[in-house]
């Protein structure tokens, strides 16, 4: 009989302990998720809304991935998967944006990335680069660099310098203001989002191609009378739109051609160093619905590997 008591009382005691680390790692993995919730980002379904199908041509669909545009212009390599939108699309050498003239800053930036295309060439120096106003932009509708002058916000790029450093016109290219929007800078611009951009090219090692879609957020927050509210800064006689938050959209491509899909959404603030990226990640289609866009409308999505690192129930 002691023995069985003994036995009892010891189980109980490893139970306790290991109740207790159990419900340690909760504590802490809830406190990292917490600076990831999203509060007023819509929610659905887990995959894109998008369009998942394309044509036969005969009037009949295939579910298949376009293919490669090897030898295409530029434009039509980026956009391979479709359009998010077609408000004031403007190209460049090497990134796809559209603005917004509202706002004062892009409504979507899209981007195609290879392991060849962000190797930085000899000569390329983001140092030479001048921050500048988009004469493609009409003047109204324009931000300038004394719009950010002691705003205490950055000018973050939407498609990041180091993404394109073939050529030193690529590089200068990302310096127009129309693929600006105020970020948060310590802890944010020069911390936790380039972060994420470090791992967008990342993904270049793994994927023969990368497409990056990219664009600020202005999501509601529920305020003391119990309403939502969308609230948000502008800055500079030409009043640029702050953003609460930026999303980017990422599709990677095997080298078997399946499709891996990731959407992330951060907030617009200084960002604890130690947060996981992986805290932002959410449902691709909360994204559309915030953002009023459809990424990939051509990805077909049972071509779809994988969505925010999980096996999809295709594979």
């Amino acid at each position: 009989m002691k023995l069985v008591r003994l036995g009892f009382v010891a189980g109980l005691g490893i139970s306790s302990w290991i109740g207790g680390g159990v419900h340690e790692r909760w504590k802490r993995r809830q406190e990292h998720e917490a600076v990831g919730r999203i509060p007023g980002l819509p929610l659905g379904p887990k995959v894109s809304a998008a369009t998942a199908v394309v044509s036969t041509g005969d009037g009949g669909q295939v579910s298949s991935v376009p293919p490669e545009p090897v030898g295409a212009p530029r434009v039509a390599q980026i956009m391979r998967f479709g359009f998010p939108g077609l408000d004031h699309v403007r190209s460049h050498s090497d990134y796809v944006l559209s603005y917004d003239r509202r706002n004062r800053v892009p409504h979507w930036v899209f981007e195609h990335l290879t392991k060849e295309s962000v190797q930085k060439q000899e000569g390329v120096e983001r140092s030479k680069s001048e921050f500048k106003e988009d004469g493609s932009i009409h003047e109204y509708f324009r931000s300038k660099n004394s719009d950010f002058k002691r705003s205490g916000y950055d000018r973050g790029h939407m498609a990041p310098a180091g993404n394109h450093r073939r050529s030193q016109q690529m590089c200068d290219e990302t310096f127009y203001l129309s693929n600006m929007a105020p970020q948060v800078g310590r802890g944010f611009n020069r911390d936790k989002w380039e972060h994420l951009e470090r791992y967008a090219r990342k993904l270049t090692k793994l994927h023969k191609n990368v497409y990056v879609c990219t664009g600020p957020l202005y999501l509601p927050r529920r305020e003391e009378d119990g309403k939502m509210y969308v609230k948000y800064e502008v800055i500079g006689s030409n009043q640029v739109s702050v953003p609460t938050h930026f999303f980017k959209v990422i599709v990677g491509e095997t080298p078997d051609s399946q499709l891996e899909l990731e959407a992330y959404v951060l907030p617009n603030k200084a960002i604890p160093d130690d947060t996981p990226l992986d805290n932002f990640r959410v449902p691709v289609d909360s994204v559309e619905r915030a953002a009023g866009l459809l990424f990939f409308d051509r990805l077909s999505r049972d071509k779809v590997s994988r969505i925010n690192g999980k096996k999809t129930g295709w594979f």
